[in-house]
């Protein structure tokens, strides 16, 4: 199937065939999709979706690439990327709406400026805030969950929607809108009244603390596995003597244990064999299953 001539009348542009999907995510590690496209607003969005679902063909969703594994074969039909679009702010209140493509760092920066307090959990968190409603990301004891009032969704028909805060779903790295065929377009998030100067020395305490303790100095997804009952995943890890523990180009961050970075030449095959490993090693030694955080695309 010749997916470029499928696309090729659609206003969204560029369309890469057989992008590396290593240069999308974070990780970077991926093979190839067989078509991306990065469209510019809902309407070439809308254009993208109605095309690919009249010719029956598998579309795949990203945002930044920053909490995702892409595997060594790649992904199969049209990946349609959303980190470059649906950029508008506005606020209203202590109501922001922001565009799905909006950085978290930005979100968290624009309500600090307006005095509305929070948004500092999300400063150092990287990717859209699009894909942190999406994930329920959080740190420091904040996540999207304590602020979202309500999301503007497409679905894969192109009709668009609103979904108040209530009917998310939202739990620990949850929402409803995983495997739900919705796209998030939009964010509303309401916040409260603060002082400028004391929501400018949180987030500035921590970014120092984010930047002091994690591996950003290689690339990698994030925290890999999400936090058990009771324990914290980093700490299990170090505890099982982890730490640096590697394969083929995959690592247990030294600095953190709770991470895997990519030291040079990774495959997604190595990530997914590492991770394995350390669920069994853990495992045998805590009895505690680690569960991955971060999400896994494409074919085998």
């Amino acid at each position: 199937m010749d997916l470029q001539a499928i696309f090729a009348g659609c206003t969204a542009k560029p369309l890469l065939a057989g992008e590396p999907m290593q240069k999308h995510t974070s990780f970077r590690i991926g093979g190839p999709a067989d078509l991306m496209a990065m469209p510019a607003d809902e309407a070439e969005l809308r254009e993208l979706l109605t095309r690919a679902a009249r010719e029956n063909i598998p579309v795949t969703l990203i945002g930044n690439g920053s909490n995702l594994l892409v595997r060594d074969k790649g992904i199969r039909g049209l990946v349609i990327k959303l980190g470059n679009m649906l950029n508008d702010i506005k606020a209203e209140g202590d109501l922001i709406t922001f565009g799905s493509g909006v950085s978290l760092a930005l979100a968290s920066k624009k309500a600090a400026g307006l005095g509305l307090s929070g948004m500092e959990f999300a400063v150092g968190i990287p990717g859209s805030i699009g894909g942190a409603v999406y994930m329920n990301a959080g740190a420091y004891d904040g996540e999207m969950s304590k602020v979202v009032a309500k999301v503007r969704v497409m679905d894969m028909t192109g009709a668009v929607s609103e979904i108040p805060a209530a009917k998310l779903d939202f739990a620990y790295r949850h929402t409803a809108l995983q495997n739900s065929g919705k796209i998030v377009i939009s964010v509303t998030v309401k916040l409260t009244a603060g002082d400028k100067e004391a929501i400018a020395a949180k987030m500035a305490d921590f970014s120092s603390r984010r930047i002091s303790k994690q591996p950003l100095e290689l690339p990698s997804a994030g925290s890999m596995f999400k936090r058990p009952a009771g324990y914290f995943a980093g700490t299990l890890i170090d505890q099982t003597g982890l730490k640096g523990y590697t394969v083929g180009g995959a690592q247990v961050s030294k600095k953190h244990a709770g991470f895997v970075v990519n030291i040079g030449g990774a495959t997604a095959a190595d990530v997914l064999q590492l991770i394995k490993d350390v669920q069994d090693k853990v495992f045998a030694a805590h009895g505690v299953h680690l569960e991955p955080e971060v999400l896994v695309l494409g074919e085998e």
